[in-house]
């Protein structure tokens, strides 16, 4: 019988192969990347006003920005009053059956309600005003 001693075995060039592992590590990546969920944002920043009973429900909601000076934003473009019933068509074609509307607290009340007026004639029932928590 023939044994080997370590000292024989360090002779020989031993080396890890580690591509596979590297394959496997940007394919978890790659995954990862396609599955996250993304929240799309209205394009512009507004003050909102603070709420004690705020909850989170950006999800799979349509979201809709209303500035200061009474411009309407959607996915980072100006629609303005006369976009906003296709956008939201288009939007429930897509699925989506809610509506957060992000109104700056210095907007006046007037373009506040024609925007909740047009969501709900497109036919949107649930129609939200987003707020900052009030703590």
């Amino acid at each position: 019988m023939h044994r080997r001693s370590i000292a024989d075995s360090s002779n020989q060039n031993l080396t890890i192969d580690i591509g596979p592992l590297l394959d496997v590590v940007f394919i978890l990546l790659i995954f990862f990347i396609v599955s996250a969920v993304f929240v799309r944002e209205t394009g512009i920043e507004v003050d909102r006003p603070a709420a004690v009973s705020q909850t989170d429900t950006q999800q799979q909601a349509v979201l809709i920005a209303l500035s200061a000076e009474g411009e309407i934003w959607h996915g980072g473009m100006q629609i303005g009053m006369a976009g906003v019933t296709p956008m939201l068509k288009q939007q429930q074609r897509k699925g989506r059956h809610v509506v957060i509307i992000q109104a700056d607290k210095h907007s006046l009340t007037e373009p506040l309600v024609q925007l909740i007026d047009l969501c709900k004639l497109a036919g949107f029932s649930q129609v939200s005003v987003a707020t900052k928590s009030g703590n």
